[in-house]
Order: C-alpha cells, then structure tokens, then sequence
C-alpha cells in the first residue's frame, strides 16, 4: 500500500494517530510524516513551529524562502487528527460521539433553521447530527484561518448527510466545501478546504504497527488484524459543557 500523493491531483489527506493509556498521541509526529508524505522530504528536515495564534506551522528548508504546508490538527481524548494539503487550506475537526443534550446546544448555539432542523431528526441520532454540524463549522473555520470567532457557530453548514460521500459547498461561502468522511471507532470527523473544485479526502489510520490507507484499514479490521480507533473517557474539545435556560 502507497501512502504517496497521486501527482497532479489535489488531495486533502488526514492522518489518524492514537496515543495510550488515555494520553493524546503526539501531534508533531503526525505532522513531519504528513509534511515529509506531501512534500517528497525526508522527515528530519520538515520543522514543527507554532504561529501567534498557536497553529501549527510546517515547514521545509528551500533554495530561498522555506515551503510551508497547510495543515490543521484536531484532538478528542487519546486520538490526534492531523490534516495537510498541498492544494490550499484545509481545516478539520474531530469529537468523540456521545449522548449530550442536542437539542438545548443547538438552540442557544446555533441559528434557528439548524436548531429547527436538528429537532425534526430522529431522536436517537439528534447527538450526532449536533457533532457533524459543530464538527463542519470548526473545520471551515480553521480552513477560514479565523475559527469560530466572529459568529462563526451560526455559520450555516450544508445539512448532514452522514458519513461518506463528498466534500460539499457551504452557503454562502463559494470556494469552501465541507464534509465527514467515516472513519469509524465511535468518531465524528470533518474535513474542510478552500477549493475551486471538488477535492477527494483520503483518510490514513495510524497505529503503534504503523500506517495505513482508511480503506486499508477497514479491510484488515473485517479480516480481525487491526484493531479500530476506540473511545476514551477523557477527551480535549471545543465543545460547550454548560447549557442555561432552554
């Protein structure tokens, strides 16, 4: 299996890391692998900086000015999330899914349609469809480079259609697509990129064995070799944990 960039084809590529013992496996890691996939480096030489805001910056040493890489990095509990494109901006986000009160969040977070919208869902799958839509906005954000500042938790996403599929348009923002694609283990992923055209998303799960494809992955699990990407108890989230009033 090739976890090498398809020439010529703009790719947003997410590495999957697990840490153990409920500590956060290290993102710097993910990030020189993902920097040294992309950009044809050994890893020694990618360099691991954080900008002012506290992003992370990747790097290589050029003939002149150093090539920076966009990435984006996500954590919840154990898993680290590391997303690069050599295209353009990317942006991602990752929660662990779990009961919480869906409908309360999203009427004081979001705006009335998605509240609406959430609340004619089946309730059985309200916790979920709360995460994609806080997952899209917080991916699209950091692809904006801006987070959720600035209302950014009443920017409207396109409706969830689950996992799978491709990366799609976001209202009112031309050059943005956002999607979720499945990456199993009780996790909630979203991908966003500033892009023109469609961009495909290739998911790599890495394992204390080494890497590999998602779809790899996914055979190998079925066959019982690789064991899938599991929940914690702990977690670091964006996510508000106080609802007031209704």
């Amino acid at each position: 299996m090739s976890q090498s960039p398809v020439p010529g084809r703009d790719t947003a590529y997410v590495w999957i890391g697990r840490g153990v013992g409920g500590r956060p496996a290290p993102a710097g890691r993910l990030l020189r692998r993902a920097a040294a996939t992309l950009l044809g480096r050994a890893e020694a030489e990618i360099v691991v900086e954080r900008g002012r805001d506290g992003r992370p910056l990747v790097s290589v040493p050029g003939a002149g000015a150093r090539v920076r890489l966009p990435v984006s990095v996500s954590r919840t509990g154990p898993v680290v999330v590391v997303a690069a494109r050599a295209g353009g901006p990317v942006g991602v986000d990752v929660e662990r899914c779990r009961p919480l009160p869906a409908s309360a969040l999203a009427r004081r977070w979001y705006a009335p349609a998605e509240a609406d919208w959430l609340a004619g869902r089946p309730a059985d799958g309200q916790a979920a469809d709360f995460l994609r839509l806080w997952t899209a906005k917080e991916a699209v954000g950091k692809a904006l480079g801006v987070g959720l500042r600035d209302g950014g938790l009443r920017r409207p996403m396109p409706v969830p259609v689950g996992p799978g599929g491709s990366l799609r348009p976001v209202p009112g923002l031309a050059r943005l697509r956002v999607g979720h694609p499945p990456v199993g283990g009780g996790l909630i992923l979203a991908v966003a990129v500033d892009a023109v055209d469609a961009v495909p998303v290739e998911v790599v799960r890495c394992e204390a064995e080494g890497c590999q494809t998602e779809a790899d992955g996914a055979a190998a699990r079925r066959s019982g070799h690789v064991a899938a990407v599991r929940s914690a108890s702990t977690e670091r989230t964006s996510l508000p944990v106080v609802v007031r009033g209704s």
